[in-house]
């Protein structure tokens, strides 16, 4: 669930610093929050991903110094938090309450949150309440 949760934030906070994705996979708002299924389906099971196995990438394994920025901000700020805690932030905000319209708390949704959604949200309230909450 946190790799879930710090892969959302790196991609707001790319679109907002460059107003573009960081990654072309899609984000769903899932029951525990926004999920990047292509991304779940390669660590299906896995409790730890404490090495590179498979993930979203865009670049052949590598990130351009900008994405590594981004990606490299959103952990030091967001990393030492718990999946539960990122979990109940992604909660608490727009892109994925939206997405999930009238779906109630329990039930499965596969409702994208896209990269225009996230990029409005994210610009208005600022880097500084994304990489805080």
């Amino acid at each position: 669930m946190k790799l879930q949760k710090l892969v959302f934030y790196s991609q707001a906070l790319h679109l907002v610093r460059y107003h573009t994705i960081l990654f072309p996979e899609r984000i769903e708002a899932w029951v525990n929050g926004p999920v990047a299924p292509v991304l779940f389906e390669a660590h299906r099971g896995r409790y730890m991903v404490d090495s590179y196995t498979k993930g979203i990438d865009s670049h052949d394994g590598y990130l351009t110094p900008e994405e590594r920025i981004v990606v490299d901000s959103v952990i030091r700020s967001l990393g030492p938090h718990t999946g539960e805690w990122l979990r109940e932030k992604t909660h608490r905000e727009s892109p994925w309450l939206d997405a999930r319209g009238d779906c109630s708390d329990g039930d499965r949704c596969r409702a994208e949150i896209s990269p225009r959604a996230i990029l409005d949200y994210y610009s208005k309230v600022g880097e500084k309440a994304l990489l805080n909450g």
